[in-house]
């Protein structure tokens, strides 16, 4: 359909000059670009399920392995089947347990550890100075060793302490020796990350921008290359004494090296005077936060986590060596335990993942078990659904653009793309199926961009599409 030339349009009266609007325009202009300067969107690339978090002293450069082949010994002991898997989990869904068992143990084998954060706050404690010295200075040797093996994660970091007076030093001290020992060797590995606990000021990330930048600058690192993410622990980050959320004050402050902000439910509910029997990640002070955190950050790029299932799945009754071996009633004791645990962690990713929360933090090598099969089970019960709305999306996107009409909702169809590349990055849904599902070609899929799937495709002929 061609449209009429200027000629044949018929004339309608108009109110407005021509130059009237110049000034406004202008400003509107400005206004519109700065907006689209701070909420550029989703970060590229991906973001890992999880984190486990794991004290400094007990970090080794083979660290995921040992979780994973914990998790797989779990796996085979207390789940051998698909029937066990789903029952244990309470999994009700329309894909085959099988193949979500299946596809668990394949990632448990290949990489059972997305992103591991070596801790030296609350899974190290408070030590000795010269002791958290030389766990730093071994830290950085095992880190060192695994980026030499090629046996890290593909996301990795540590958690420093708290910025606050008390801890603030041992805090810069701890990053400075595992930074200069790792510049002096083969630099950072891949995916690094710096963890900030319970941030509350935005001094504090004034504070820590300016130790990056002169450890970037003395170590010969790239500049911005120290990338951090803060936890989001006190009400007082929520609304401040104005009534005010400091997030977006610390996305300023951080002069593009925030990451991402992870949620920390136990503090958080601590904070707010709830009594520990009722502190859990889905009580309604944690609802409230967490929907405030996606309002403030929504579009700048800052990637939210959800925060970890303290009830960890463990036996209650452990066998003495050359004792009497458990009974038969302590067996099934131990079994209700672990299966209580893993539904309780998977009930509570499934909810994260449903709120919008698609990374979380997992602290025992069995919580890999709920984790993953939460993980993949939401995607494989919505890959129908979502590739046909995201099929259809294209289309008529893509019909709009070729007859010159505006398409302005891309970024639902956006939010349809993400489903899928989300799915396939965490090992849920093969790139095969996602195809399959959406219609779309290799390329578009990898491209990652909704935006130019329809570019790409308004430009192909009608008769040629």
């Amino acid at each position: 359909m061609s449209s009429p030339s200027p000629s044949s349009r018929p004339l309608y009266r108009t109110t407005i000059a021509l130059d009237a609007l110049v000034e406004a325009a202008a400003a509107l202009r400005e206004a519109n670009a700065a907006f689209a300067a701070r909420y550029p969107g989703d970060s590229p690339g991906r973001q890992p399920v999880h984190v486990v978090y794991g004290g400094a002293n007990r970090f080794t450069w083979n660290v995921a392995n040992k979780l994973g082949g914990l998790a797989i010994r779990s796996l085979e002991t207390h789940l051998p089947t698909p029937a066990a898997l789903g029952d244990a989990l309470g999994i009700a869904t329309h894909a085959s347990l099988a193949t979500i068992r299946d596809r668990v143990m394949e990632k448990l084998l290949r990489e059972p550890v997305e992103d591991y954060r070596v801790d030296f706050e609350d899974g190290y404690g408070s030590r000795p100075d010269d002791e958290e010295d030389r766990d730093a200075g071994r830290v950085a040797q095992e880190l060192a060793e695994g980026m030499r093996r090629g046996s890290l994660p593909s996301f990795i970091g540590i958690r420093v302490k708290p910025l606050s007076e008390e801890t603030r030093a041992r805090s810069v001290r701890t990053l400075d020796i595992i930074l200069t020992a790792l510049a002096a060797r083969d630099g950072l590995p891949d995916g690094w990350v710096i963890t900030l606990p319970k941030i509350t000021l935005v001094e504090q990330v004034q504070y820590f921008v300016a130790v990056a930048g002169i450890l970037e600058r003395e170590l010969g690192l790239g500049i911005g290359s120290l990338r951090f993410e803060i936890m989001v622990e006190a009400p007082q980050v929520i609304v401040d004494r104005r009534g005010r959320s400091l997030l977006p004050s610390f996305v300023d402050a951080a002069e593009g090296r925030l990451r991402g902000a992870h949620f920390g439910a136990y503090d958080y509910t601590a904070a707010c005077d709830i009594t520990a029997s009722c502190q859990r990640m889905r009580h309604p002070s944690c609802e409230f936060a967490k929907a405030a955190m996606q309002a403030a950050l929504a579009g700048t790029g800052v990637r939210l986590s959800d925060g970890a299932t303290s009830v960890m799945p463990l036996p209650v009754h452990h066998a003495v060596a050359g004792g009497a071996p458990l009974t038969e009633r302590q067996i099934a004791e131990n079994t209700d335990a672990m299966r209580a645990a893993w539904r309780l962690h998977f009930d509570d990713v499934r909810h994260s993942l449903a709120g919008g929360f698609y990374q979380g933090w997992d602290l025992h090598p069995a919580q890999l078990i709920s984790r993953y099969a939460a993980v993949f089970s939401f995607f494989l019960e919505g890959i129908n659904d979502a590739g046909a709305r995201l099929r259809n999306f294209v289309e008529s996107a893509a019909q709009a653009t070729l007859v010159g009409n505006t398409f302005d909702d891309a970024a639902t169809g956006q939010g349809l793309l993400n489903f899928f590349l989300r799915g396939v990055n965490s090992g849920a849904i093969t790139e095969a199926e996602a195809l399959a599902t959406t219609g779309l070609t290799t390329e578009e899929i990898r491209g990652r961009s909704f935006t130019n799937i329809l570019s790409r495709r308004a430009a192909i002929p009608t008769s040629a599409a």
